[in-house]
């Protein structure tokens, strides 16, 4: 036995160190696939290039809106100062008695005309920037547009109709250049909501 166990002792232990080598050939590291590597090189290539083609296309849209708004507001500030000379034009032509103005004094009624010409010239060129005057009356109160200076009692029209503009108010584009200054309706029916499906109640 002890001839059997010094025989097989070492040769074994020969055998498992002899065996160590032949399994590390026989499992070498992988190296990886080029061409999986390179399709996940491209993988990657192609997203950040739609990334980028998408992050292009919100900028080019926004650039044009900016410009675009840029177009249409950028005479804002000039017009509001514009819209407080034509309202001084009016008070002119509102301060004229109507004495006056009916006794026919030719230097009189020629001021008249030129002061009236003037403002209807200002207008037009600002209605050719895209300044538009608001015509709130009859119309229900918004307060986008509109600002009420005072109440009216009147029962015959709904509750908020605006009655008189003390002040024209202007848009420019879809923003408000100036409110309309106006008077509103009290007392009247109020207007319940469409969604109610009800006729308005008093």
């Amino acid at each position: 036995m002890t001839d059997d166990t010094n025989k097989h002792g070492p040769e074994a232990t020969d055998e498992v160190f002899d065996a160590a080598p032949d399994a590390a050939e026989a499992a070498p590291v992988a190296e990886p696939d080029p061409l999986e590597l390179a399709k996940a090189e491209s993988a990657e290539l192609r997203d950040k290039y739609l990334r980028l083609a998408a992050e292009m296309d919100n900028l080019r849209r926004r650039t044009e809106r900016d410009v675009k708004d840029a177009k249409s507001y950028s005479v804002a500030g000039f017009a509001r100062d514009m819209l407080a000379v034509s309202d001084n034009l009016r008070r002119a032509l509102d301060a004229i008695p109507a004495e006056a103005k009916e006794a026919g004094e030719a230097g009189l009624n020629t001021l008249i005309e030129g002061v009236e010409m003037t403002e209807r010239s200002m207008l037009s060129a600002l209605e050719r920037h895209g300044v538009k005057k608001l015509e709130p009356e009859g119309q229900k109160f918004d307060p986008n547009f509109h600002q009420a200076m005072f109440e009216i009692p009147n029962a015959e029209v709904p509750n908020n109709t605006v009655l008189q503009v003390v002040q024209a108010g202007y848009v420019i584009g879809d923003r408000v250049l100036r409110p309309a200054m106006v008077g509103v309706s009290k007392g009247g029916p109020k207007v319940v909501a469409a969604e109610n499906g009800d006729a308005p109640s008093a």
